[in-house]
């Protein structure tokens, strides 16, 4: 799969779609989904154009890669599901058998809730 400047989260970082605004630093940007799965349903994108996660650990610097997994935790912690707040699921689907419906890597944070079993048949 390959970056597509035109996905919805890159119109996003460009200011071209409005988002619920979570959080934002220099390297992160984190919003409440538009159709959220669970009682909780946040995302929280790099600003970089990375495709997934394979891409990223490849080809960002490590300050982004520090970053963005360190702003994931407070983001939990913004949003009050942290472990010590009941706990959270971080979740990134990557590539066609992985789920990935958008070609810039994301990770989806639900909670506020049970989660329920990681993989459903």
């Amino acid at each position: 799969m390959a970056y597509d400047k035109n996905n919805i989260f890159a119109k996003i970082l460009r200011g071209e779609i409005p988002c619920k605004k979570i959080y934002e630093n220099d390297f992160v940007l984190s919003f409440h989904d538009i159709n959220p799965q669970k009682k909780i349903h946040a995302l929280v994108i790099p600003k970089g154009s990375y495709v997934n996660l394979d891409d990223f650990i490849q080809n960002a610097k490590e300050k982004e890669i520090t970053e963005f997994f360190k702003a994931i935790s407070h983001v939990a912690k913004l949003l009050e599901v942290s472990n010590a707040e009941g706990g959270y699921r971080a979740l990134s689907n990557i590539g066609k058998n992985g789920g990935q419906e958008v070609p810039h890597l994301h990770f989806h944070i639900f909670g506020g809730e049970k989660v329920g079993k990681m993989v459903s048949n």
